[in-house]
């Protein structure tokens, strides 16, 4: 019996977000969200059922991520 696919999505964008919350990593909550959710959707658009999967490819995509992507510049105040 198959997991229905809203539920799939929604349990592997969960074991993401906890283990880059976890280790430090999540950054933006509302951009870590999005990129998570993004790209779960993507992946099982292609076809992939196996929530470990989807959580795990998703959580190295991430992080690849936030390594190319610059850091927010600081204000520092006067």
């Amino acid at each position: 019996m198959t997991e229905p696919l809203p539920l799939l999505i929604d349990s592997s964008i969960e074991i993401a977000w906890d283990y880059l919350n976890r280790t430090g990593e999540l950054g933006e909550p509302m951009v870590a969200g999005r990129f998570l959710s993004d790209t779960i959707e993507l992946m099982v658009r292609h076809g992939e059922r196996r929530r470990l999967m989807l959580a795990n490819k998703a959580i190295v995509a991430y992080q690849q991520f936030r390594r190319q992507r610059p850091a927010s510049p600081v204000l520092a105040s006067a």
